[in-house]
């Protein structure tokens, strides 16, 4: 393909990252995994944090393979990464400090602290997003109660990915989609959500400007260029938050469909054209973070297949062996609240899965493919839930789900969602959120026009599968006790 656009695209993912190419020509796009690496967190006495120094090596590293394979024709990169983490940095640009995982405990109780300074319903409606303990508003203000002296001398926060474009090109810039997830800014104005800061007492000083998704940043800095044989290409800020850039790569005809970004987490969601922040969105604990031109994901963040990773990590087994299991187990032997706060640190996961099931006075599943069926069905039960609130929200009933990701792999969890959700189902591409970067990419450096260009294109570049809803009715009483709320 020597008339090809090539497009790099760096995405890192709370288990793994990638550097993946994206080739555009003949009408097609066709993409190349050029470098896949692990992304564990590190434990040291003090906390939980990213191997932040180790994933910039392996991002180089991504960086000179795709460049020897594609003889240096690369026309510009662009970094997305999950959301809410950061780092920050002194005068001098220096990193001050690993960033901390959003899974360290010193955000355990700070939802009660923010409340007692600011009312639950005001931080909702100063920035619309789901009120959850990991995300960074709460970890700043963990950082303020600790009198943390990191927090004293920085002077600019950077969320993940904007650090990894700093150090790609130099620009110290915020973009929107991930700003979005901080739940440090006000959808309304666009900016900051400064009086809600200040509220907090965290600095507003440190944070910089927002741009849009889609904005050139700068190029490549030369010893960089220089380090990993490319040229000095252009830095693009695709949609930085990876389900901004996983919700552009959905191959649909219309809008009329709810999406689930499944991996570790499932978000689940729709395209909105403008945030919803009301009483409602707030009982049922909603999110509206940035999407690209110009609308908005209103959606919510589920625990997904951060259940099902744990277990394997514990028993030491494949996916493929842990997913058979449970296919074969029996089924709706028991039902969990995915999102109870017990599951959400690391450790033991299928003992806190039968405890849940103990304390709850349901069967304890004991056999490993019981243990994962429960999870599995319970994820699928949590979909049922989340599109019910999601079509009263909106007024409109939702007959097809686009489910996109590296979960898509999981066929028997997509079947269960088609079964307990009662619509269609398709899944595809599994790697969406590199395929959306890459589009972005296209779009910014005006080799496709549209989003809707693009969806075509995806369309006509990558299959996907249709799962149909199988009626059982046991579905009906399995969500029943999912909405009974049976833990104590």
């Amino acid at each position: 393909m020597d008339k090809a656009q090539n497009y790099l695209a760096i995405d890192l993912g709370a288990e793994s990252g990638r550097s993946i190419v994206g080739s555009i020509g003949d009408d097609r796009l066709v993409i190349e995994e050029t470098h896949r690496f692990p992304n564990h967190a590190v434990t040291l006495p003090d906390g939980m944090y990213w191997d932040i120094l180790r994933l910039w090596s392996d991002i180089k590293t991504g960086m000179r393979i795709s460049s020897q394979k594609f003889s240096k024709k690369i026309n510009s990169i662009a970094l997305d990464t999950w959301g809410v983490d950061f780092a920050l940095l002194d005068q001098q640009d220096l990193l001050l400090t690993n960033p901390t995982h959003y899974r360290d405990r010193r955000t355990d109780g700070m939802l009660e602290e923010a409340f007692k300074r600011v009312p639950r319903q005001s931080i909702y409606e100063s920035t619309g997003i789901q009120i959850m303990q990991i995300n960074t508003l709460y970890q700043l203000l963990s950082m303020v109660l600790s009198k943390s002296p990191i927090l004293d001398i920085a002077a600019r926060f950077l969320t993940i990915p904007d650090l990894f474009n700093f150090w790609l090109c130099g620009s110290k810039q915020s973009e929107f989609t991930i700003a979005t997830t901080t739940q440090c800014l006000n959808p309304m104005t666009g900016n900051w959500a400064y009086g809600l800061l200040e509220q907090l007492a965290i600095p507003t000083h440190i944070f910089p400007d927002i741009i849009r998704p889609g904005a050139e940043l700068s190029t490549l800095r030369a010893p960089l260029a220089e380090e990993t044989d490319l040229d000095r290409i252009p830095i693009i800020a695709a949609a930085c938050h990876d389900t901004g850039s996983a919700v552009v790569a959905i191959p649909a005809e219309n809008d009329k469909f709810a999406w689930i970004s499944s991996g570790t987490w499932s978000i689940m969601g729709v395209i909105s054209p403008t945030p919803v922040i009301n009483a409602d969105s707030l009982a049922c604990n909603f999110t509206n973070e940035g999407a690209v031109f110009d609308s908005w994901r209103l959606s919510k963040n589920i625990i997904g297949l951060w259940l099902v990773q744990e277990c394997k990590r514990e028993w030491g087994v494949s996916y493929d062996e842990i997913t058979q299991l449970a296919k074969d187990a029996q089924p709706f032997k028991a039902v969990i609240d995915v999102d109870d706060e017990l599951f959400l640190h690391h450790g033991d996961m299928p003992a806190k899965i039968r405890r849940y099931c103990a304390e709850t006075h349901q069967a304890v599943p004991e056999t490993r493919g019981e243990i994962v069926r429960v999870a599995i069905e319970s994820l699928a039960l949590k979909y049922r839930l989340v599109l019910g609130q999601l079509e009263n929200l909106i007024g409109e009933k939702l007959e097809t789900i686009h489910i996109i990701g590296g979960g898509t792999k999981n066929k028997l969890l997509n079947q269960l969602a088609a079964d307990a959700t009662g619509r269609n189902i398709i899944t595809g591409p599994v790697e969406a959120t590199a395929i959306g970067n890459v589009i972005m990419q296209a779009i910014a450096l005006g080799h496709l026009d549209t989003l809707d260009d693009a969806r075509a294109l995806i369309r006509r570049s990558f299959e996907v599968s249709h799962y149909h809803p199988n009626p059982d009715p046991r579905w009906d009483d399995a969500y029943a006790q999912l909405l009974e709320g049976r833990k104590k």
